[in-house]
């Protein structure tokens, strides 16, 4: 019999919201605007939203996290108050997105922290520009095994523009709630993330807020599952401090790409939220500050040297003809390296 853990109570927020600091603000890049939020003084902490959510998905940690950051948390393009044109929505192109966006702000280099597919974004901006990256937190982040939930499975197949219209239909939704209500009694891990990932539907108002979400999807998805990686140059992030933070109890990525990846990048941290799903900074928020306050202030910013980048390339990945074997992944690890090859998130 497994022990499972009670979720943890939804935590109330630390202190009230400041007048302005939840604003909307906008700013033209390559001529679509870019919507963010931005709070605070200090060093630099980005906050990356996962796919169909927005920068309002950190609302109630914003003012918290401003007290010694700055804090900018943006609507990536295709998400929320951002435009959503017919465009490049691959992890490469979000993060040249937000590398320009912070670069309209004045902000040279920041601390990363990316949940789900902003996980992802987060891990390929460190890729691209380690330059710029001073750490990475990654909330239960995309990118790292094959796995992922079935229904994100089923979105990214054809006809996934009719199928999200009709999940908006009244009659629908008294069928998800029955649904939902099921899955509770049943105490299933997707019952933790059931309302949060209805809700997301719920911020698809119109045919072009769907197809961008759907473009995103395919991006990164497709009947198999995750169709990008960041296992095989996880070895990259050495001397860069990173954090994993996940819920037991994530049905969208499960947890055990968490440790899959803590075991692919050197020194890495990793906290595991018992009882939380997909979201667990919704499910304890005063946990996840604490941790991302002890975090940015018992570490130093990563110092990237370019002859340190060409001498860790030079190695190569341990387990690689030019590294050498890796005793510290397990096999569901090394399984996910060997299909590294069929996905790419370069």
């Amino acid at each position: 019999m497994v022990d499972v853990q009670p979720r943890p109570p939804r935590t109330a927020r630390l202190r009230p919201v400041g007048d302005g600091e939840l604003r909307l603000h906008h700013r033209l890049v390559h001529g679509y605007r870019r919507a963010y939020r931005m709070a605070g003084q200090g060093p630099a902490l980005v906050l990356i939203h996962g796919i169909g959510d927005s920068s309002a998905t950190w609302a109630e940690l914003i003012p918290d996290l401003a007290r010694t950051h700055t804090v900018i948390a943006p609507d990536l393009l295709g998400h929320g108050a951002s435009d959503k044109p017919r465009a490049d929505y691959s992890v490469a192109a979000y993060a040249n997105g937000v590398r320009d966006l912070l670069s309209t702000l004045d902000i040279e280099s920041a601390t990363l922290v990316g949940h789900s597919l902003g996980g992802g974004v987060a891990m390929q901006f460190a890729y691209q520009f380690p330059e710029r990256t001073e750490r990475l937190i990654l909330v239960s982040a995309g990118g790292v095994g094959g796995e992922v939930n079935p229904v994100l499975r089923a979105v990214s197949l054809p006809g996934a523009h009719l199928m999200l219209s009709l999940l908006r239909l009244p009659g629908m939704r008294l069928n998800v709630g029955f649904f939902l209500r099921l899955m509770r009694l049943l105490d299933a891990d997707l019952a933790q993330d059931a309302p949060e990932l209805v809700n997301l539907v719920d911020a698809l108002p119109d045919a072009t807020s769907r197809s961008a979400f759907v473009r995103t999807l395919r991006a990164v998805v497709d009947w198999r599952g995750q169709a990008v990686t960041m296992l095989d140059r996880c070895y990259l992030t050495e001397g860069m401090p990173t954090m994993l933070l996940w819920g037991d109890r994530d049905s969208v990525v499960p947890v055990r790409h968490a440790h899959g990846a803590h075991a692919a990048m050197p020194g890495s941290r990793l906290e595991i939220f018992e009882g939380a799903g997909h979201f667990p900074f919704h499910s304890d928020p005063a946990r996840f500050l604490a941790l991302v306050e002890e975090f940015t202030t018992t570490t130093s910013p990563a110092d990237w040297s370019r002859e340190r980048w060409r001498e860790l390339l030079r190695a190569g990945r341990p387990g690689t003809a030019a590294g050498q074997p890796d005793t510290v992944r397990n096999r569901a690890v090394e399984r996910d390296l060997r299909e590294a090859s069929e996905r790419s998130a370069t």
